[in-house]
This record gives structure tokens, C-alpha cells and sequence, in this order.
């Protein structure tokens, strides 16, 4: 029998979404399209982009898995890589298998599945922005995988994911998994500079879970001093805990960097000068009483080996970077459920 004769009926993908943080109309987006004006431009811009955002199910006799879906075309002299093109099949134990598509304005791609229940999860290609319009079963059903604590972080291109040769290698994809939390990534490539617009839009998104994960791009792209970077972290914590006085919360000061480490920026401040002074802003709150709040140290978690780039981790680095994280939310005790 023809496998499409055995195809069950297309289901709405929003069921089998996650990732998600806001709609835009029916389109996922990563800042609240009801407030961009406030945005730089460039914060805009990424939070278009649907980072981490996934289809996780569970499988009843099904064999493969079909997905429809519209997405962006390349022009002919955008140099995308292959792995830009694939769908990423995982389970519990790790990546299944990829199936790689050629880019289309709307296609349907199948992936055939392993056997057994699941749960399971399907990570399109970002860099095509893919839209998921409907998925269904070949062979048996479908059904959402069971809801999760929703942990919302927010950062930079680091927690973007960049320099990852996939999106499931993401330190903030490899962390949820860790954690069995359903991942909402905001981090927004050459922007998070602790924008107190951001902070506001983060305050009022649902979250069980936070991590706040900038200060890269306050030492050169806009240059602050460590004073300015203090003030604006003890506000940007202000303002989330308006909307999450008590939800788990932890901070990681930015990673090894080795050209910024001791180099002074425009305004005179080292981006270790940067780290000690969002640590010392973050340390003063608990000591205030902050119990929820917990900081992580991001000078000594990677090493030069761990850099794509001397800035950006490659895959061997967001995943220590992720299992840090990982490490760090169980030992202060949140409890995301």
C-alpha cells in the first residue's frame, strides 16, 4: 500500500509548537508585535526570525511524519550551507536522523520516524524562516507532545545560537533538553544590550523559568562603561521582577572573549571590567534578598578551544555552555514546574 493512502488528515501546527512567545497574526515572532516601535532596529529585525521554535509529538503507530510548510527563498548568490536545508529528527536520547530539502517557497518534507511513541522533536531550518502550516501522520496518528515548564531566555547572538551548525546545538536548545523545559529563545543576534524595552516585554511574557544572558555587545558595538552597564542591569532586573517577583531567575555574565578580556572599549571599560560590574549588580540583589535570583559566572565556562570565531562557540561550546546552565538552575533549586 502507497504510504500516502495510509496519511491521516493535515492537523493545525499550533498544538505541536513550541518555542513560542508571541503571534504575529499566526506567525511566530520573538518581540511583542504589539511594542516594536520601542525596539532598536536591529532587535526588530532578529526577534522576525523563528529561533527555536520546533514541533514536538508523540506518535501512535505512525512511520513518518509529514510537514507542510511556506519558507524564504534564497537568492541565487546567498551561500547557504546544506545544514541550512535540513529538518532535524529527535527523541529523548538525541538526534534520529535529518532529512534535507531543497528551498521552496511551500513544500511538504517527510521524515520518517524510528518506532515507538516519542516524544518527539522535528527543528526546521531557521535561516529559511520556515512557517509551519500543518503536519500529519503516515500509518497512525499524531497528538502534541504533553506541556512543559516554559523557560524564556534572553540574550545575545551567543543564545541566538550562532556559529551552531545546527539549531538544535544551541547552548539555550541544548540546556532544555537537559531540563525537559520547553525552550523560548529571545536572543537577538548584535542586540541585547539590556534595552529596557526588552526588559518590559519580559516581564509581562508567561515564563516559569528566565535567564538573561547579555553584556557581549556593551563592550564595542555600543560602547558602555562599567558604571552604566551596573545601573542598566539593576534596572533591567527591576523591571522583569515587576512581572515575576518570584519565578526562578538566573543570570550568566558574557563568556570568554579573548580580544575584550583586557582591551579597553571606546568609553576606557574592559569587558572584564563589564562581567565584574552585571556580576557585582546581580550579587547586590540577592544580597537584598533576591532569593530567586541566581548568577553564573561566564568568564571560566568555555575556553579558547571551545570558540569558533574568538567570540562565537562552536558546537563543542554551546553544548558546555548549555549543560552549565543546566547544572546552574538545578543546583540553586528552581523548580520550573
Amino acid at each position: 500500500m502507497d504510504a500516502d493512502s495510509t496519511a491521516t488528515a493535515w492537523l493545525g501546527p499550533g498544538p505541536f509548537l513550541r518555542g513560542i512567545a508571541w503571534l504575529d497574526r499566526d506567525r511566530p515572532v520573538r518581540a511583542d508585535p504589539a511594542d516594536t516601535e520601542r525596539l532598536p532596529w536591529d532587535t526588530g529585525e532578529r526577534a522576525t526570525l523563528p529561533i527555536g521554535v520546533r514541533l514536538e509529538f508523540l506518535a501512535h503507530g505512525a512511520h513518518a511524519v509529514e510537514i507542510h510548510y511556506r519558507a524564504a527563498v534564497p537568492g541565487p548568490t546567498d551561500a547557504l550551507r546544506d545544514l541550512a536545508h535540513g529538518f532535524s529528527l529527535w527523541d529523548r536520547h538525541g538526534m534520529v536522523r535529518e532529512v534535507f530539502t531543497d528551498p521552496a517557497a511551500e513544500a511538504v518534507v517527510r521524515v520518517p520516524l524510528p518506532g515507538g511513541p516519542g516524544p518527539f522533536t522535528v527543528y526546521p531550518p531557521e535561516a529559511q524562516s520556515p512557517r509551519i502550516l500543518g503536519v500529519r501522520g503516515l500509518g497512525g496518528t499524531l497528538a502534541p507532545a504533553p506541556a512543559a515548564p516554559r523557560w524564556v531566555v534572553h540574550g545575545d547572538s551567543i543564545t541566538e545560537g550562532w556559529l551552531s551548525t545546527r539549531p538544535a546545538h544551541g547552548w539555550p536548545a541544548v540546556a532544555g533538553r537537559a531540563l525537559g523545559w520547553d525552550t523560548v529563545n529571545l536572543g537577538y543576534a548584535g542586540a541585547a544590550r539590556g534595552e529596557l524595552a526588552t526588559a518590559e516585554q519580559l516581564a509581562a511574557l508567561p515564563a516559569d523559568a528566565l535567564t538573561l544572558a547579555f553584556g557581549t555587545n556593551c563592550w564595542t558595538r555600543v560602547p558602555y562603561t562599567a558604571a552604566l552597564l551596573y545601573e542598566t542591569t539593576r534596572v533591567f532586573l527591576d523591571l522583569v521582577r515587576q512581572g515575576h517577583p518570584r519565578t526562578p531567575l538566573l543570570l550568566v555574565s558574557p563568556v570568554l572573549r579573548p580580544d575584550a578580556e583586557r582591551a579597553p572599549n571606546r568609553l576606557g571599560a574592559t569587558l572584564g571590567a563589564l562581567r565584574d560590574a552585571m556580576e557585582r549588580a546581580a550579587r547586590d540583589r540577592i544580597a537584598a534578598g533576591d532569593q530567586r535570583l541566581a548568577l553564573l559566572p561566564g568568564r571560566d565556562l568555555l575556553g579558547p578551544e571551545h570558540l569558533a570565531d574568538g567570540l562565537h562557540p562552536n558546537d563543542a561550546g554551546h553544548r558546555v555552555l548549555g549543560l552549565a546552565v543546566a547544572t546552574a538552575l538545578r543546583r540553586a533549586g528552581f523548580d520550573a514546574g
